[in-house]
């Protein structure tokens, strides 16, 4: 045996094991009966452009040696891998650059393997996927159409975060300094019919099941607070508005229109608090602010909230 060199050259050595691993056809996972089973899932990623960051890898490299350490223990272990293709910004990227969806993100794909392979991470590349296919997403489909069956899915108009360029909502994490993290673009706010699942009605058996799980207690409680099980009131409050043109002061409520009375739902744990309520807060993307202010944008200004109060 050799003395180690005194220089890690990752090009020769790595490239060697790499090497090894794909003739022998090491990570393809085959039925055993015999061995204990391991499933190892990692998030599928977004095949763009950009190829691999560095938290792709933070993500994907516990998860590999995890794996890795469960076969070397016996398991029969599956690690696959596949690509979350569907969806508007591929299709918007692909209008952009005039070209179909389908081979450009394959191609984007196909570079993700390829750097994936380079990190050395054991996946069964045997069932990569794209849940662009066919054969992908009638299962998403089907899915779905269960759980409406069910009625547990359901359809309802909600403000939402709406990127004008992508033509996409956004999530919250998605909105940076009031910009698209994607292209840049001024995130407006907005009612579109959108939909939604009922989790709710599996709160009490999430929370119930987190008793049984071997999991750390603080990570347990961030599930708790997920969930966000809470006990008390729920009621609706009315909004005095000024019949137009009957008040001297537009700013005093003493004539009313109960036409054009618009309501708000509240939500207390501590109803006995209520009865001493003397004003509510509207958050600046309530439904009801462009009612009063006629944008969201005005509510956020801290001029405009100050005269509004």
């Amino acid at each position: 045996m050799g003395l180690m060199p005194d220089r890690y050259d990752p090009t020769t050595f790595e490239s060697k094991w790499r090497e090894r691993w794909r003739s022998a056809d090491l990570f393809r996972t085959r039925e055993d009966p015999e061995r204990p089973k391991f499933y190892g899932l990692d998030f599928f990623p977004y095949p763009s452009g950009a190829g691999l960051s560095v938290g792709h890898c933070r993500n994907y490299i516990p998860t590999d040696v995890l794996c890795r350490m469960k076969f070397m223990q016996g398991y029969n272990v599956l690690h696959p891998m596949g690509f979350d293709a569907f969806g508007l910004p591929a299709e918007n990227e692909a209008i952009a650059k005039k070209t179909h969806p389908a081979p450009m993100v394959k191609s984007y794909g196909e570079n993700y393997r390829r750097q994936m392979d380079l990190i050395g991470i054991s996946y069964d590349w045997s069932r990569s996927f794209y849940s662009s296919d066919p054969e992908y997403y009638r299962w998403t489909q089907w899915i779905f159409e269960l759980l409406y069956r069910k009625g547990l899915a359901y359809r309802r108009p909600a403000t939402v975060n709406w990127c004008p360029k992508d033509l996409t909502v956004l999530a919250d994490e998605e909105v940076e300094g009031g910009l698209c993290w994607r292209c840049g673009s001024k995130v407006e706010r907005k009612q579109i019919p959108q939909w939604f699942f009922k989790i709710t009605a599996y709160a009490d058996r999430l929370l119930e099941d987190l008793d049984s799980l071997d999991w750390p207690e603080g990570i347990k409680e961030m599930q708790r607070n997920w969930i966000g099980r809470s006990e008390g009131v729920e009621f609706e409050m009315k909004v005095v508005l000024p019949d137009s043109g009957a008040a001297d002061d537009p700013n005093e409520f003493r004539v009313l229109n109960r036409e054009r009375q618009p309501t708000f739902r509240v939500f207390t744990t501590r109803i006995d608090t209520v009865f001493g309520m003397t004003f509510c807060v509207l958050a600046p993307e309530h439904e009801l602010v462009p009612f009063f202010l006629g944008s969201t944008e005005q509510a956020s200004d801290p001029e405009t909230a100050k005269h509004t109060r």
